[in-house]
């Protein structure tokens, strides 16, 4: 695995470290609980102000829409999709919502399995979410991210807790334009229910 800080700023790429192996951590089929949360190398390691982390890898398998598990080294990292909320498929004793199969069959299209992944965090976002969830922005190939591509197509809608990431407001302009074209979950979905 490859660590990497970038900076918002279009300066190079600065090489941290290569890590051969990682502190393990468990990936179940639920969003919540079962993880032993971020290895102490994601979680850890220094950033300046306005630097995100970038992390490579493999992607091992999509949960749902927003949560997918990436091999990184020799471990499996639970990621959530920074910005987007999907309706629900797998949340322990909740009803799947309208549009969820259709997500997480898009977000599968958009991640196949073994596919190379690029992860980078928000700079001056927290690192991870709630479930020990390495909270980041996921590209295969190239722009957009694989975030803003399921906003702009209408599985996902913009989800801010906390600090707003960086690219909040380029994604409610995506938002937004899905909703007034009626694209996915909003031209089949009772919204204000879901």
């Amino acid at each position: 695995m490859i660590l990497r800080m970038t900076r918002r700023s279009p300066t190079p790429v600065l090489l941290v470290a290569a890590i051969a192996g990682l502190a393990g951590c468990s990936a179940d089929d639920t969003t919540g609980g079962g993880s032993q949360g971020l290895p102490d190398s994601l979680r850890t390691t220094p950033l300046d102000e306005g630097q995100a982390l970038l992390v490579r890898g493999t992607l091992e398998r999509v949960v749902d829409g927003d949560t997918v598990v990436v091999d990184i080294g020799r471990d499996r990292v639970r990621v959530r999709l920074l910005g987007i909320d999907t309706p629900e498929t797998v949340k322990p004793d909740t009803p799947v919502e309208c549009f969820g199969p259709e997500a997480s069959s898009r977000a599968k299209q958009l991640m196949p399995k073994g596919a190379p992944v690029r992860l980078q965090t928000d700079p001056g976002h927290e690192r991870e979410d709630d479930f020990g969830r390495l909270l980041a922005y996921i590209w295969v190939g190239g722009n957009p991210s694989v975030n803003e591509r399921l906003v702009s197509e209408g599985f996902a809608t913009v989800f801010i807790k906390g600090t707003p990431f960086t690219r909040a407001r380029q994604f409610q302009a995506r938002e937004s334009d899905a909703r007034a074209q009626g694209r996915g979950l909003w031209g089949s979905c009772p919204i204000g229910r879901r």
